[in-house]
């Protein structure tokens, strides 16, 4: 059990359009293969990536630092959630935790993440407004610089998805 987390609150709010269908959208944030194609922050890539859609499934992802990233290349961050809501095609939220391997007792930072998603139409354009509402309770006494990060961090992915969903090559 982890004793030494610093009990905080930081919200993180993100909203964000994007020219491709719900169904395109939900399925990039709920199946692994397409989750692991854009998550993370920029020079990092998804090495384990676990999805079980339903309340009380998890949700595992451990992302790696590329060379890119210099004396961090290779380090690995687990991130470990639980569902709990899920309305099909609309909603999801989960609880988690993320730590850097190897660290986890000053590391962990503790997080519940809701996700809502919602068509907008213009004549023959479809398009879905993502929300996204981050926040965070509790940092770890090495995590304080991680925690910070996290808003840098979802904006890369949030990126990364957008390359998705318009067709391109992979984000990373």
């Amino acid at each position: 059990m982890i004793t030494s987390l610093l009990r905080k609150k930081k919200d993180l709010h993100f909203e964000r359009t994007y020219a491709a269908s719900i169904d395109a959208v939900w399925r990039a944030w709920t199946e692994a293969e397409r989750l692991r194609q854009w998550w993370g922050p920029d020079k990092t890539e998804v090495a384990e990536c676990e999805v079980d859609l339903r309340v009380g499934g998890r949700l595992f992802v451990v992302t790696v630092a590329g060379e890119a990233m210099g004396k961090y290349a290779g380090t690995r961050w687990p991130m470990e959630g639980t569902f709990t809501h899920i309305d099909q095609g609309r909603a999801l939220r989960y609880d988690a935790r993320s730590w850097t391997e190897g660290e986890e007792e000053g590391t962990t930072i503790v997080h519940t993440n809701e996700l809502t998603l919602r068509a907008e139409s213009s004549g023959t354009n479809t398009k879905t407004v993502v929300t996204l509402d981050v926040a965070i309770t509790e940092i770890g006494p090495k995590a304080k610089m991680a925690a910070f990060g996290m808003k840098w961090g979802y904006k890369a992915q949030l990126d990364a998805l957008d390359a998705l969903l318009a067709g391109g090559d992979d984000p990373r």
